[in-house]
């Protein structure tokens, strides 16, 4: 896909908006379904930058698209329709392909997180306590080195401020344990199956978050899914255990603002 510098979308601007998050803004369309779509705004550390990214959105949109069609057999989800593939659908082509046609859920407050290598803020929290999520983890583990097996690393979700990970006997108190464990089952196996798929493809899937909710009683995958901005991916060729790997990611942006000195909160 080509990338048209002045094809960029900050605000969707459209009728009967109900949510704008950090990247995607919500319209309804009826009692059952919504109307999502992926901007090119950019967060990081849960902050919202001033400056967009010329197609991100649609990237990010194709993607979700893409792994949610991989995985509905796996976990059920949220996606009725790309907006692309809708001929009635009475949009701009901007907004079409950063679109989603989905079903509303009972959103789950919790991020879920899979995780097979050690990076980020697994890696802080491991250096500084030899711990992840309350879980003691092996001595001696390096920057990207790889699990024995993938790893479940809750976080709270916040609409404003920071997200906050948590260790999974917090989670249990907040939303019980069975749903915990149902949670965690569904976040690993489908972590594990997109790992596998993108090793083959020679791109190392490191972590991932996922949301979930409940449509019609039924517990399924929400908001967006193996995206770049929901995962690190790394190149399988360059992999080298022990120090920092190449991302394909905004990991980049992350380190780009760390390295300016920001203290991680907005202007």
């Amino acid at each position: 896909m080509s990338i048209d510098s002045s094809d960029t979308l900050l605000e969707s601007n459209l009728a009967n908006l109900i949510h704008r998050g950090k990247v995607r803004d919500t319209h309804s369309i009826d009692e059952e379904t919504l109307l999502m779509v992926s901007t090119d705004r950019v967060s990081a550390y849960d902050v919202v930058m001033p400056n967009a990214i010329p197609g991100k959105g649609a990237i990010l949109n194709q993607m979700s698209v893409f792994w949610f069609g991989m995985t509905k057999d796996i976990v059920p989800n949220h996606l009725i329709n790309f907006a692309m593939d809708v001929e009635n659908v009475d949009l701009p082509a901007t907004v079409r392909r950063r679109s989603m046609i989905v079903k509303k859920a009972e959103r789950i407050d919790i991020e879920c997180v899979a995780r097979g290598y050690i990076t980020g803020s697994a890696l802080q929290e491991y250096e500084n306590s030899g711990k992840i999520a309350g879980v003691e983890m092996p001595v001696g583990m390096k920057e990207g080195d790889r699990f024995e097996r993938p790893i479940f690393t809750p976080a709270t979700k916040a609409e404003t401020g920071h997200d906050e990970n948590i260790a999974i006997e917090k989670m249990e108190d907040m939303i019980g344990g069975e749903l915990t464990h149902r949670l965690k089952r569904m976040t690993l196996g489908i972590y594990q199956f997109a790992h596998e798929y993108a090793l083959n493809k020679n791109i190392i899937i490191a972590d991932t978050k996922m949301e979930f909710g409940f449509i019609d009683g039924k517990l399924s995958l929400i908001d967006e899914l193996l995206t770049p901005d929901s995962s690190r991916f790394w190149d399988k060729n360059l992999y080298s255990p022990g120090d920092t790997q190449p991302n394909y990611d905004k990991q980049f942006v992350r380190d780009w603002l760390s390295s300016q000195g920001w203290d991680r909160e907005p202007p």
